[in-house]
């Protein structure tokens, strides 16, 4: 498959950089407004530098997108019209309407949009597979040190729509109410923001994101029935911790950490730390692409899923902007 990367900042870089090293893929190209960085970069991974966003469009059977948010869809609409298969970093578009019209327009055109919701493919994520996630309350928090980079968007967009994205993922139920409140601190945008989502199952997810703390932090913890699991996205590692009947067979892998109850209502609590894949999250992510591309299948993260998590997304900043926005 012919791919090209538009947009070679930070991770269009390292776009560039899984795709050259991708079997059964070839860079045929980069696109950069910044044409001495574009050149730059297709000189580190051998391919070339495009003058224009058409030519790099009629060499291709499909592109990522790693601009700035704000011209993601008329980069996007373009490249559909152009009948690429497409990838997109998250946010898929500025608003879900932009998004709706992304979808509209790969359908029309027979190729497939997957969003870069990249946790989903965070080792820590993928040694669940086993488990069944159904959870009655999601705690999550995401906390970054400053980094210019980012700041066109705010928080919200910018680090919390990772969270946004995974919980909507887990919890099969529409999204009944939102409460949320945020603070810009360093940015013309809101730098910490919290939100309390409520489902029509009864999940409530209290989610928190600041891109301001001394320290990074990238936890979930989700809480259902007779199970808590914990999630380190920065370590790559979760834990399990259940409660089973005394009676059930010690399975490997497995502690007991506690015994409760007397008699027949005994029970077991215990622990379990999934086997973690060795992966890395942007090529697994960027190969399934290919894959879901070649094969015109639908990616595991898709244009809905990105239209999605951005409504969310937007009923949060609409809820922050109801309130006046404080200046730390």
């Amino acid at each position: 498959m012919n791919v090209g990367v538009i947009g070679v900042g930070h991770l269009g870089s390292l776009h560039a950089k899984m795709f050259a090293a991708m079997e059964g893929v070839r860079l045929v190209g980069v696109f950069d407004m910044d044409q001495g960085k574009a050149r730059q970069v297709a000189a580190q991974f051998g391919t070339k530098p495009f003058d224009s966003l058409d030519d790099l469009l009629g060499a291709v059977d499909s592109v990522t997108i790693a601009t700035t948010t704000r011209s993601h869809f008329d980069v996007a609409i373009r490249a559909l019209r152009a009948g690429k298969h497409l990838f997109v970093e998250k946010p898929i578009t500025e608003t879900p309407a932009q998004a709706g019209e992304l979808c509209s327009a790969a359908e029309r055109s027979g190729v497939i949009i997957q969003v870069g919701h990249i946790e989903r493919f965070n080792p820590a994520i993928l040694a669940l597979d086993k488990y069944q996630l159904n959870p009655l309350f999601v705690e999550s928090h995401r906390l970054a040190q400053f980094n210019p980079r980012g700041t066109d968007v705010g928080v919200v967009l910018d680090l919390m729509i990772h969270d946004i994205d995974l919980i909507l993922s887990f919890v099969k139920s529409p999204v009944r109410h939102v409460d949320a409140s945020g603070v810009a601190v360093v940015s013309g945008n809101v730098d910490i923001a919290n939100a309390r989502l409520q489902f029509e199952n009864g999940c409530v997810a209290n989610v928190t994101a600041s891109r301001i703390s001394q320290k990074k932090m990238r936890k979930m913890r989700l809480f259902q029935p007779n199970e808590y699991i914990s999630i380190d996205f920065l370590d790559g590692a979760s834990e399990v911790f259940r409660l089973l009947d005394a009676s059930a067979p010690k399975e490997r892998g497995m502690t007991v950490v506690a015994e409760i109850g007397e008699a027949e209502r005994r029970r077991k609590v215990v622990y379990e730390k999934p086997k973690v894949r060795d992966v890395n999250a942007l090529m697994h992510e960027l190969q399934l692409f290919v894959a879901a591309a070649r094969d015109r299948s639908r990616p595991i993260v898709n244009g809905e899923d990105g239209k999605r998590a951005l409504e969310v997304a937007e009923i949060i900043m609409q809820k922050i902007h109801q309130q006046p926005i404080l200046s730390a």
